[in-house]
């Protein structure tokens, strides 16, 4: 099961879509695309909001939630190191971008069609976990041998950096 699907798209939406991402996100001072966020900071972030997370054995990585006004994300269990992590701050990126005012809502990570927000939470998970500073040392190798992400991940963040600088 491929835990993660980045994919970038040659239109500007692309372009919008990072300029969306950076503004909103900036404004909450986490750190995002700064340095690289760990597990423990999307613990906090999750706290600091009031997001309850479960792990349990699902058959997909993960989805975000919204019941009754509560927010939750849901992460299989069967997950660890980086691919626990994009699953993890994907799903978190979906509540921060596009936390509905009312009613129930899910987004299902790898399920269903690659639309904008799906892309966007891609985005989002990608530069919280390889912020810009590391695509600017070059370090891709040791992202991938020392840090342990996968190879079509930093392909793909780095992709994002040449063409859009961030």
């Amino acid at each position: 099961m491929e835990v993660f699907a980045i994919q970038c798209c040659t239109s500007s939406t692309l372009l919008i879509s990072m300029r969306f991402l950076t503004d909103k996100i900036s404004k909450l001072c986490i750190g995002w695309n700064e340095r690289l966020l760990s597990e423990n900071d999307f613990y906090r972030l999750c706290k600091r909001f009031r997001v309850k997370v479960t792990e349990m054995p699902l058959r997909t990585g993960g989805f975000y939630y919204r019941v009754m006004g509560k927010d939750y994300i849901a992460v299989n269990s069967g997950l660890a190191g980086p691919q626990k992590l994009v699953v993890l701050f994907h799903e978190l990126g979906h509540f921060l971008l596009y936390t509905p005012e009312s009613g129930a809502s899910a987004n299902f990570h790898g399920v269903g069609r690659r639309t904008r927000k799906e892309r966007e939470a891609d985005l989002f998970a990608l530069c919280s976990l390889i912020p810009t500073a590391s695509i600017e040392r070059g370090s891709i190798d040791e992202l991938i041998d020392d840090e342990g992400f996968p190879p079509e991940m930093v392909e793909a963040r780095r992709e994002i950096f040449m063409r859009y600088g961030i």
